[in-house]
């Protein structure tokens, strides 16, 4: 079995395809609307075939600002060497984005770290 993908709603659709575009060599799929609902949506495609779906539409509700909550905690980025986490976390920090923690080893041994990414959505960045 093979999770095919994960979808998330925001805000503003263009920012957070861009953010996922630069920071983590994303690929764009083409836009998806429907005018009826206002609906609008990319599919993100990365280097080792998963996907991300990022969706909008009028009406959305903000949820919990609470990071330790019941659902949708974080989604994780392996970047191939502790190098490159030290690299893309200070590049994060420098484009002002907060780094919640490390870069540091956890006590089950993975070295990463953890940035509050594009419109509060929690990224984790292992090597």
């Amino acid at each position: 079995m093979k999770l095919d993908h994960i979808a998330i709603y925001v805000k503003d659709l263009d920012a957070v395809r861009d953010f996922f575009l630069k920071y983590f060599d994303g690929i764009s799929g083409e836009p998806c609307q429907n005018p009826n609902t206002g609906f609008r949506s990319y599919f993100i495609s990365f280097a080792d075939g998963s996907r991300m779906e990022i969706m909008t539409r009028p009406g959305l509700a903000m949820q919990n600002d609470n990071i330790a909550r019941l659902g949708y905690i974080h989604m994780a980025f392996s970047v191939g060497s502790r190098s490159r986490v030290d690299e893309l976390t200070a590049l994060l920090s420098a484009d002002g984005f907060e780094t919640l923690s490390g870069p540091r080893v956890t006590g089950d041994g993975y070295y990463e770290s953890q940035v509050m990414g594009i419109e509060g959505n929690v990224i984790e960045i292992t090597e």
